[in-house]
Protein backbone atom coordinates (compact mmCIF):
# COMPACT_ATOMS: atom_id res chain seq x y z
CA UNK A 1 0.00 0.00 0.00
CA UNK A 2 1.27 3.27 -0.23
CA UNK A 3 0.33 7.27 0.70
CA UNK A 4 -0.66 10.10 -1.80
CA UNK A 5 0.70 13.40 -1.70
CA UNK A 6 -0.77 16.50 -3.44
CA UNK A 7 1.71 19.55 -4.00
CA UNK A 8 0.00 23.10 -5.04
CA UNK A 9 -2.25 20.67 -7.11
CA UNK A 10 -4.53 22.95 -9.83
CA UNK A 11 -7.20 22.43 -12.04
CA UNK A 12 -8.81 24.77 -15.01
CA UNK A 13 -11.15 24.02 -17.50
CA UNK A 14 -10.21 26.85 -20.29
CA UNK A 15 -10.20 30.22 -17.69
CA UNK A 16 -12.11 29.22 -15.06
CA UNK A 17 -10.04 27.67 -12.30
CA UNK A 18 -11.95 25.15 -9.32
CA UNK A 19 -9.12 23.72 -7.95
CA UNK A 20 -6.50 26.30 -5.96
CA UNK A 21 -3.23 24.90 -5.32
CA UNK A 22 -3.81 22.22 -3.07
CA UNK A 23 -1.20 20.57 -0.89
CA UNK A 24 -2.10 17.43 1.05
CA UNK A 25 -0.64 14.69 2.43
CA UNK A 26 -2.30 11.26 2.99
CA UNK A 27 -0.51 8.62 5.10
CA UNK A 28 -0.22 4.98 4.19
CA UNK A 29 -3.51 2.82 5.27
CA UNK A 30 -5.26 6.20 6.56
CA UNK A 31 -8.84 6.70 5.77
CA UNK A 32 -8.93 10.28 4.29
CA UNK A 33 -12.38 11.78 3.60
CA UNK A 34 -13.08 14.88 1.35
CA UNK A 35 -16.12 16.67 2.69
CA UNK A 36 -18.09 20.23 1.78
CA UNK A 37 -21.19 21.60 -0.30
CA UNK A 38 -21.76 20.53 -3.78
CA UNK A 39 -19.60 22.09 -6.47
CA UNK A 40 -16.71 22.39 -3.64
CA UNK A 41 -14.28 20.43 -6.03
CA UNK A 42 -14.02 17.17 -3.89
CA UNK A 43 -15.48 14.87 -6.72
CA UNK A 44 -12.97 16.58 -9.09
CA UNK A 45 -10.27 16.29 -6.65
CA UNK A 46 -10.56 12.66 -6.58
CA UNK A 47 -10.68 12.50 -10.14
CA UNK A 48 -7.53 14.12 -10.43
CA UNK A 49 -5.43 11.48 -8.03
CA UNK A 50 -7.01 8.76 -10.07
CA UNK A 51 -6.42 10.33 -13.48
CA UNK A 52 -9.42 10.74 -15.01
CA UNK A 53 -9.61 14.37 -14.74
CA UNK A 54 -6.29 16.36 -15.99
CA UNK A 55 -3.94 18.12 -13.28
CA UNK A 56 -3.40 21.45 -14.99
CA UNK A 57 -0.65 22.32 -12.68
CA UNK A 58 1.26 20.64 -9.57
CA UNK A 59 2.05 17.21 -8.97
CA UNK A 60 0.36 13.86 -7.64
CA UNK A 61 2.58 11.26 -5.81
CA UNK A 62 1.68 7.72 -5.01
CA UNK A 63 4.17 5.84 -2.87
CA UNK A 64 7.34 7.25 -4.23
CA UNK A 65 5.95 7.40 -7.61
CA UNK A 66 4.85 10.95 -9.67
CA UNK A 67 1.36 9.84 -11.13
CA UNK A 68 0.31 13.19 -12.37
CA UNK A 69 0.84 12.29 -16.01
CA UNK A 70 0.53 8.40 -16.19
CA UNK A 71 -2.79 6.90 -17.22
CA UNK A 72 -5.57 5.92 -14.81
CA UNK A 73 -4.52 2.36 -15.59
CA UNK A 74 -0.72 2.51 -14.43
CA UNK A 75 -1.47 4.41 -11.05
CA UNK A 76 -2.39 1.67 -8.91
CA UNK A 77 -5.55 3.29 -7.69
CA UNK A 78 -9.25 1.28 -7.89
CA UNK A 79 -12.10 3.49 -7.98
CA UNK A 80 -16.02 2.78 -6.37
CA UNK A 81 -18.68 4.69 -8.10
CA UNK A 82 -21.89 6.10 -6.89
CA UNK A 83 -23.56 3.75 -9.99
CA UNK A 84 -22.54 0.27 -9.45
CA UNK A 85 -21.60 -0.25 -12.93
CA UNK A 86 -22.11 -4.23 -12.99
CA UNK A 87 -22.78 -6.54 -16.52
CA UNK A 88 -26.05 -7.53 -15.63
CA UNK A 89 -25.76 -11.01 -17.58
CA UNK A 90 -23.02 -11.53 -15.66
CA UNK A 91 -22.99 -13.01 -11.72
CA UNK A 92 -21.29 -11.85 -9.25
CA UNK A 93 -17.95 -13.55 -9.50
CA UNK A 94 -17.18 -12.76 -13.10
CA UNK A 95 -18.42 -9.34 -12.42
CA UNK A 96 -15.96 -9.14 -9.52
CA UNK A 97 -12.82 -11.25 -11.99
CA UNK A 98 -13.87 -9.53 -15.30
CA UNK A 99 -10.58 -6.80 -14.62
CA UNK A 100 -8.40 -9.24 -14.07
CA UNK A 101 -9.46 -11.74 -16.28
CA UNK A 102 -9.09 -8.94 -19.44
CA UNK A 103 -5.81 -8.45 -18.53
CA UNK A 104 -4.81 -12.16 -18.56
CA UNK A 105 -4.86 -13.34 -15.33
CA UNK A 106 -4.72 -17.18 -14.68
CA UNK A 107 -8.01 -18.57 -13.51
CA UNK A 108 -6.56 -20.27 -10.23
CA UNK A 109 -5.36 -16.53 -9.62
CA UNK A 110 -8.73 -14.92 -10.63
CA UNK A 111 -10.46 -17.40 -8.63
CA UNK A 112 -8.53 -16.91 -5.15
CA UNK A 113 -8.83 -13.44 -5.48
CA UNK A 114 -12.56 -13.52 -6.29
CA UNK A 115 -12.65 -15.90 -2.66
CA UNK A 116 -10.39 -13.28 -0.43
CA UNK A 117 -12.76 -11.03 -1.95
CA UNK A 118 -15.96 -12.51 -1.00
CA UNK A 119 -15.10 -13.74 2.32
CA UNK A 120 -13.98 -10.31 3.05
CA UNK A 121 -17.16 -8.76 2.18
CA UNK A 122 -19.71 -11.69 3.11
CA UNK A 123 -20.53 -12.44 -0.41
CA UNK A 124 -20.33 -16.01 -0.79
CA UNK A 125 -24.31 -16.95 -0.82
CA UNK A 126 -24.29 -14.25 -4.01
CA UNK A 127 -21.33 -15.55 -6.09
CA UNK A 128 -23.92 -17.57 -8.58
CA UNK A 129 -26.33 -14.48 -8.84
CA UNK A 130 -26.38 -11.76 -11.27
CA UNK A 131 -26.89 -8.05 -10.10
CA UNK A 132 -30.79 -7.73 -10.61
CA UNK A 133 -30.91 -10.49 -7.49
CA UNK A 134 -28.87 -8.19 -5.53
CA UNK A 135 -30.16 -5.59 -3.46
CA UNK A 136 -28.43 -1.49 -3.69
CA UNK A 137 -26.71 -2.85 -0.41
CA UNK A 138 -25.50 -5.99 -2.19
CA UNK A 139 -24.52 -4.48 -5.21
CA UNK A 140 -22.38 -2.07 -3.75
CA UNK A 141 -20.39 -4.61 -2.06
CA UNK A 142 -19.82 -6.37 -5.05
CA UNK A 143 -18.79 -2.84 -6.50
CA UNK A 144 -15.87 -2.32 -3.40
CA UNK A 145 -14.72 -6.76 -4.19
CA UNK A 146 -14.04 -5.58 -8.45
CA UNK A 147 -11.84 -2.87 -7.02
CA UNK A 148 -10.54 -5.58 -4.15
CA UNK A 149 -9.95 -8.29 -6.60
CA UNK A 150 -7.46 -5.58 -8.40
CA UNK A 151 -5.20 -5.60 -4.57
CA UNK A 152 -4.73 -1.52 -5.70
CA UNK A 153 -2.33 0.86 -3.87
CA UNK A 154 -5.05 3.08 -3.11
CA UNK A 155 -9.16 2.54 -2.96
CA UNK A 156 -11.38 5.99 -3.81
CA UNK A 157 -14.24 6.12 -2.92
CA UNK A 158 -16.79 8.50 -4.94
CA UNK A 159 -20.32 9.07 -2.87
CA UNK A 160 -21.03 5.30 -3.29
CA UNK A 161 -23.75 5.28 -0.88
CA UNK A 162 -25.88 7.78 -2.09
CA UNK A 163 -27.97 5.59 -4.05
CA UNK A 164 -29.02 3.75 -1.19
CA UNK A 165 -31.54 4.58 1.42
CA UNK A 166 -30.96 5.37 4.78
CA UNK A 167 -31.07 1.77 6.33
CA UNK A 168 -28.62 0.29 3.99
CA UNK A 169 -26.39 3.66 4.34
CA UNK A 170 -26.04 3.13 7.59
CA UNK A 171 -25.41 -1.00 7.38
CA UNK A 172 -22.43 -0.02 4.21
CA UNK A 173 -20.95 2.29 6.72
CA UNK A 174 -20.74 -0.12 9.37
CA UNK A 175 -18.85 -2.36 6.27
CA UNK A 176 -16.46 0.17 5.00
CA UNK A 177 -15.17 0.31 8.26
CA UNK A 178 -14.53 -2.88 8.63
CA UNK A 179 -13.04 -3.39 5.35
CA UNK A 180 -10.37 -0.78 6.08
CA UNK A 181 -9.95 -2.60 9.28
CA UNK A 182 -8.98 -5.77 7.61
CA UNK A 183 -6.86 -4.48 4.83
CA UNK A 184 -5.21 -1.61 5.97
CA UNK A 185 -5.34 0.05 2.53
CA UNK A 186 -5.17 3.87 1.68
CA UNK A 187 -8.58 5.02 1.00
CA UNK A 188 -9.68 8.51 -0.02
CA UNK A 189 -13.50 8.93 0.35
CA UNK A 190 -15.48 11.91 -1.23
CA UNK A 191 -19.04 12.62 0.27
CA UNK A 192 -21.15 15.87 0.90
CA UNK A 193 -22.93 13.94 3.99
CA UNK A 194 -20.83 14.90 7.11
CA UNK A 195 -21.98 12.32 9.41
CA UNK A 196 -20.72 9.72 7.11
CA UNK A 197 -17.22 11.59 7.23
CA UNK A 198 -17.18 11.88 10.90
CA UNK A 199 -18.29 8.17 11.44
CA UNK A 200 -15.47 7.16 8.83
CA UNK A 201 -12.69 9.04 8.74
CA UNK A 202 -9.09 8.95 10.12
CA UNK A 203 -8.22 12.52 8.62
CA UNK A 204 -11.12 14.71 6.92
CA UNK A 205 -10.12 17.59 4.41
CA UNK A 206 -13.15 20.12 4.45
CA UNK A 207 -13.57 21.69 1.38
CA UNK A 208 -14.93 24.97 -0.11
CA UNK A 209 -14.51 26.73 -3.36
CA UNK A 210 -12.07 24.31 -4.64
CA UNK A 211 -9.84 25.12 -1.80
CA UNK A 212 -8.93 23.66 1.65
CA UNK A 213 -10.40 24.91 5.04
CA UNK A 214 -9.41 22.68 7.43
CA UNK A 215 -7.50 19.41 7.60
CA UNK A 216 -7.58 17.35 11.17
CA UNK A 217 -9.18 14.48 12.41
CA UNK A 218 -12.81 14.49 12.71
CA UNK A 219 -12.91 15.21 16.67
CA UNK A 220 -10.57 17.80 16.21
CA UNK A 221 -12.77 19.95 13.75
CA UNK A 222 -15.70 19.54 15.91
CA UNK A 223 -14.17 21.05 18.87
CA UNK A 224 -11.34 22.93 17.31
CA UNK A 225 -12.71 24.52 13.95
CA UNK A 226 -10.56 27.33 12.47
CA UNK A 227 -13.46 29.16 11.46
CA UNK A 228 -17.12 29.60 10.68
CA UNK A 229 -17.48 27.47 7.87
CA UNK A 230 -16.11 24.29 9.19
CA UNK A 231 -18.00 24.68 12.69
CA UNK A 232 -21.09 25.03 10.89
CA UNK A 233 -20.29 22.61 8.49
CA UNK A 234 -19.50 19.75 10.93
CA UNK A 235 -21.91 18.53 13.03
CA UNK A 236 -25.50 17.46 13.17
CA UNK A 237 -28.07 19.54 13.67
CA UNK A 238 -25.40 22.55 12.71
CA UNK A 239 -23.57 24.50 15.29
CA UNK A 240 -25.84 27.62 16.57
CA UNK A 241 -24.63 31.26 15.47
CA UNK A 242 -25.92 34.59 16.70
CA UNK A 243 -24.66 37.69 16.19
CA UNK A 244 -23.31 39.69 18.45
CA UNK A 245 -20.59 42.94 19.84
CA UNK A 246 -17.21 42.02 22.10
CA UNK A 247 -17.31 44.68 24.66
CA UNK A 248 -15.29 44.74 27.74
CA UNK A 249 -17.20 42.57 30.05
CA UNK A 250 -18.05 39.95 27.56
CA UNK A 251 -19.63 39.85 24.30
CA UNK A 252 -23.31 41.60 23.99
CA UNK A 253 -25.51 39.05 22.30
CA UNK A 254 -29.59 40.55 21.56
CA UNK A 255 -30.66 37.09 20.73
CA UNK A 256 -30.06 35.56 23.90
CA UNK A 257 -31.05 38.89 25.84
CA UNK A 258 -27.30 38.55 27.70
CA UNK A 259 -23.64 39.51 27.63
CA UNK A 260 -21.49 36.36 27.39
CA UNK A 261 -18.84 36.70 29.30
CA UNK A 262 -15.76 35.25 27.19
CA UNK A 263 -12.27 36.02 27.95
CA UNK A 264 -11.40 36.92 24.13
CA UNK A 265 -14.15 39.55 24.22
CA UNK A 266 -12.10 42.72 26.23
CA UNK A 267 -9.05 42.12 23.90
CA UNK A 268 -11.24 42.29 20.83
CA UNK A 269 -13.78 45.31 22.24
CA UNK A 270 -15.65 47.16 19.62
CA UNK A 271 -15.58 43.73 17.10
CA UNK A 272 -18.77 42.85 15.81
CA UNK A 273 -18.42 38.75 16.18
CA UNK A 274 -20.70 35.48 15.41
CA UNK A 275 -21.33 33.29 18.49
CA UNK A 276 -21.45 29.65 18.22
CA UNK A 277 -23.12 27.40 20.14
CA UNK A 278 -23.69 23.89 19.71
CA UNK A 279 -27.35 21.89 20.52
CA UNK A 280 -25.67 20.16 22.76
CA UNK A 281 -24.14 22.82 24.95
CA UNK A 282 -27.78 24.87 24.87
CA UNK A 283 -30.15 24.14 27.84
CA UNK A 284 -33.91 25.32 28.10
CA UNK A 285 -34.46 26.69 31.25
CA UNK A 286 -37.79 28.45 33.26
CA UNK A 287 -38.15 31.79 30.98
CA UNK A 288 -39.81 33.84 28.09
CA UNK A 289 -37.24 35.08 26.21
CA UNK A 290 -37.67 32.63 23.53
CA UNK A 291 -40.28 30.58 21.62
CA UNK A 292 -40.62 27.00 20.69
CA UNK A 293 -41.55 26.73 17.56
CA UNK A 294 -40.96 23.29 16.19
CA UNK A 295 -39.33 20.55 18.26
CA UNK A 296 -38.40 16.87 16.70
CA UNK A 297 -38.55 13.82 18.89
CA UNK A 298 -36.38 11.49 17.78
CA UNK A 299 -36.61 9.07 20.98
CA UNK A 300 -34.10 9.20 23.29
CA UNK A 301 -33.29 12.95 22.50
CA UNK A 302 -35.56 15.54 20.59
CA UNK A 303 -34.48 19.30 19.14
CA UNK A 304 -36.46 22.14 19.73
CA UNK A 305 -36.04 24.55 17.55
CA UNK A 306 -36.41 28.13 19.36
CA UNK A 307 -36.70 31.78 17.83
CA UNK A 308 -35.08 34.45 19.61
CA UNK A 309 -35.93 38.11 20.61
CA UNK A 310 -34.16 38.84 17.38
CA UNK A 311 -35.54 36.43 15.27
CA UNK A 312 -32.74 34.10 14.85
CA UNK A 313 -32.72 30.80 15.18
CA UNK A 314 -31.57 28.45 17.94
CA UNK A 315 -31.47 24.76 18.12
CA UNK A 316 -31.56 22.94 21.55
CA UNK A 317 -30.98 19.60 22.14
CA UNK A 318 -33.19 17.77 24.93
CA UNK A 319 -33.03 14.25 26.52
CA UNK A 320 -34.86 12.77 29.61
CA UNK A 321 -38.47 12.65 30.32
CA UNK A 322 -39.17 16.24 30.84
CA UNK A 323 -39.61 18.50 27.19
CA UNK A 324 -40.27 21.46 25.48
CA UNK A 325 -43.26 21.31 23.40
CA UNK A 326 -44.26 23.81 20.12
CA UNK A 327 -45.40 27.03 21.58
CA UNK A 328 -43.65 26.95 24.76
CA UNK A 329 -42.00 30.15 26.07
CA UNK A 330 -38.90 29.43 27.47
CA UNK A 331 -35.47 30.79 29.03
CA UNK A 332 -32.18 29.36 27.69
CA UNK A 333 -28.74 28.74 29.51
CA UNK A 334 -25.31 27.05 28.25
CA UNK A 335 -21.95 26.79 28.99
CA UNK A 336 -20.11 30.16 28.13
CA UNK A 337 -16.59 28.05 27.80
CA UNK A 338 -17.92 25.69 25.12
CA UNK A 339 -18.99 29.12 23.20
CA UNK A 340 -17.29 30.35 20.32
CA UNK A 341 -16.38 33.18 19.21
CA UNK A 342 -15.74 34.29 14.82
CA UNK A 343 -15.25 37.61 13.40
CA UNK A 344 -18.10 38.61 11.73
CA UNK A 345 -16.05 40.48 8.26
CA UNK A 346 -13.73 37.40 8.17
CA UNK A 347 -15.29 34.49 9.47
CA UNK A 348 -12.03 33.65 11.44
CA UNK A 349 -11.95 31.53 14.80
CA UNK A 350 -11.02 34.02 17.61
CA UNK A 351 -9.40 32.46 20.26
Amino acid sequence: MSGVKLNNVIKRYGATQVIHGIDLGIDDGEFCVFVGPSGCGKSTLLRMVAGLEETTEGQINIGARDVTRLDPSDRGVAMVFQTYALYPHMTVEQNMGFGLKMNGHPRSEIDAKVAEASRILKLDDYLKRKPAALSGGQRQRVSIGRAIVRGPEVFLFDEPLSNLDAELRVEMRVEIARLHKEIGATMIYVTHDQVEAMTLADKIVVLRAGRIEQVGAPMDLYRDPDNKFVAGFIGSPAMNFLNGKCAAEGVDVPGLAMTVPMGQAAQNAGTEVSIGIRPEHAQIVDGDTHVVELTEALGGVSYAYLKAPTGEKIIVEERGDERSKTGDRVGLRFDASRAMLFDAASEMRIR
